[in-house]
């Protein structure tokens, strides 16, 4: 069997896609999948996905509907709208949301494992993220990640 390895350090919404669609993608192809989320990525296990944005404020290759100058991308408000509009496009193109391609991941038994130096840096609860997930450190990951075929950092 074909092992993939992901590591996630993002937690903003155009970086929260990646690791969930190529993970579930390996997963379907019948790859043994784990994702060690760790620092900000750390966002993408919680219970609750709905404060995960996009930010256009250094994200120049960010599509805007208009050309904006970084000025106006710094106003108040700038980032609900963003994040809102992203929402939108991804809806009206048939993009899974980031709940549904999480559970799918899970469903394909795609290992999630939170960074718990990340959790005891920032003084998480465990009780913040998903139940069927794995705490454990940079050892507990790469156990694994060395064996892979792939192994990706996104």
């Amino acid at each position: 069997m074909k092992k993939m390895a992901i590591i996630a350090t993002k937690g903003t919404l155009d970086m929260a896609y990646p690791p969930f669609i190529l993970g579930s993608t390996a997963a379907a192809l019948g790859y043994e999948v784990q994702i060690f989320f760790t620092f900000y990525g750390l966002q993408l296990l919680r219970k609750d996905l709905s404060d995960v944005k996009i930010s256009p404020l250094a994200n120049p290759a960010m599509p805007m509907p208009i050309p904006m100058p970084v000025m106006v991308q710094m106003l108040p408000g700038m980032e609900t709208m963003a994040t809102m509009m992203m929402k939108d496009k991804l809806k009206k193109k048939g993009v899974a949301s980031l709940e549904e391609l999480r559970s799918l991941c899970l469903e394909a038994d795609v290992k999630f494992i939170a960074c718990q130096m990340t959790v005891d840096l920032f003084d998480f609860k465990k009780s913040d993220f998903l139940e069927n997930i794995e705490f454990g450190g940079a050892a507990t990951f790469l156990e694994f990640a060395g064996d892979t075929d792939i192994c990706l950092f996104v």
